[in-house]
């Protein structure tokens, strides 16, 4: 890694922080920031620090600790930023106005790709190659995040390699949703809460059966998972991407700007080379890196000595490069494979791994990627916006 000073490193404009700011989306609106006027200004030192000025419907909206969030996130990701402050101000009545015109008309013409919630919050899960665990990740990390009584969906997007239906021991094909044209997840409960699981797994006669599929029909199977099937009232959607930047990755990228990424690598300086470009690929389509998760760090023995059988490192050299947390370490641990081969998730039980896991899964719930807040501002707005029209109207 260069050791470049500060000051040679070019300092982004602000069309650049506008630029990443237009992925900042209000999730009850489904528009981003600069698009609905609450981005007001952008300003940039010769040091790199950055003023920002962000005005909200109201002064107390309770999404103001989530906007910041993704604002921070999505700003610190540009090279050359050293810090951010953030003014914060009200929209007056015109611009409240403005805003709700520019809400209505998107809802109009150009409705949501999409039948996942805007108040959900979508987590992929990435990879930059096959064999880190990123699946099992994936389904771990659902698992254990329904268990605490969230509704939790994971769809699987890795077409050619699904194996998320075998690891959560669900089967059967998806059933149509009574009397709509809409495909309903299979569902497992799991503790308090439960799963919805959509997979190719579902649509073929076993695990066994290939997919020679590219381009455009891998393009299409991604909408048909996002647009024609009933997700329900989630609280998060984990996708398990498939590894490497294709085709899927880029649709997905493009149909939910408003998701976040979590990339997956090992110790191996192989594997932490190859998470830096999908890393790339999400923040060129605006998506926030939550952080790096290292799989099969070291294999603990029976008797507590730890072995680093695939090298050590890699996830913090990772973390270090794409400038994101290293969320966990997770441990080798013999209970992973069998507990995934028989569909019951590791991170349900104990040992090295479903502690690490389980950590996790705490972090993210409440304070990586916490559950979007429901009791939101703007979407009282949108209703008495709507009220008052169709009192106009009546």
């Amino acid at each position: 890694m260069d050791d470049a000073s500060p000051a040679s490193v070019p300092r982004p404009t602000s069309d650049d922080i506008f630029g990443v700011l237009r992925g900042v989306i209000d999730p009850e609106l489904g528009s981003n920031i600069v698009e609905l006027g609450m981005a007001k200004s952008a300003k940039i030192s010769d040091a790199g620090k950055v003023e920002l000025t962000i005005a909200l419907t109201t002064a107390g909206c309770p999404l103001r600790a989530q906007i910041q969030s993704d604002v921070r996130s999505r700003v610190n990701s540009l090279p050359g930023v050293t810090g951010i402050s953030i003014n914060w101000d009200v929209l007056d009545q015109a611009e409240k106005a403005a805003l709700m015109e520019t809400a209505r008309r998107n809802v109009a013409t150009d409705a949501p790709d999409t039948e996942v919630p805007l108040n959900t919050r979508v987590l992929m899960v990435a990879s930059g190659k096959g064999g880190v665990g990123k699946s099992s990740i994936t389904v771990n990390l659902a698992a254990a995040i329904a268990a605490k009584g969230f509704t939790v969906g994971v769809l699987d997007a890795d077409i050619w390699g699904y194996s998320v239906p075998r690891m959560l021991g669900v089967e059967g094909r998806l059933a149509g949703a009574e009397g709509q044209k809409k495909i309903l997840p299979n569902t497992r409960k799991i503790g308090a809460g439960h799963v919805e699981i959509v997979s190719m797994g579902f649509l073929v006669e076993d695990e066994e059966t290939a997919l020679m599929w590219r381009g455009l029909m891998l393009d299409r199977a991604v909408r048909h998972f996002l647009e024609d099937v009933r997700w329900g009232d989630l609280d998060y959607l984990f996708i398990d991407m498939p590894p490497g930047t294709g085709d899927v990755q880029m649709g997905l990228a493009r149909m939910l700007p408003r998701a976040e990424m979590l990339v997956v690598t090992t110790p191996a300086l192989a594997a932490q080379k190859v998470a830096s470009r999908v890393a790339n690929m999400g923040r060129n389509n605006y998506l926030r890196i939550v952080g790096v998760i290292e799989n099969m760090t070291a294999f603990v023995a029976p008797d507590g000595t730890s072995h680093e059988l695939f090298g050590h490192g890699g996830g913090q050299a990772l973390a270090d490069e794409i400038g994101a947390p290293l969320l966990a370490s997770i441990p080798l641990d013999k209970s992973v494979a069998p507990s995934g081969d028989a569909g019951e998730p590791v991170s349900l039980g104990s040992g090295p791994a479903a502690d690490a896991l389980s950590s996790l899964a705490d972090l993210i719930v409440e304070e990586a990627a916490p559950p979007i807040d429901r009791a939101g501002c703007t979407v009282r707005l949108l209703d008495a916006a709507n009220a008052a029209l169709d009192a106009q109207l009546g």
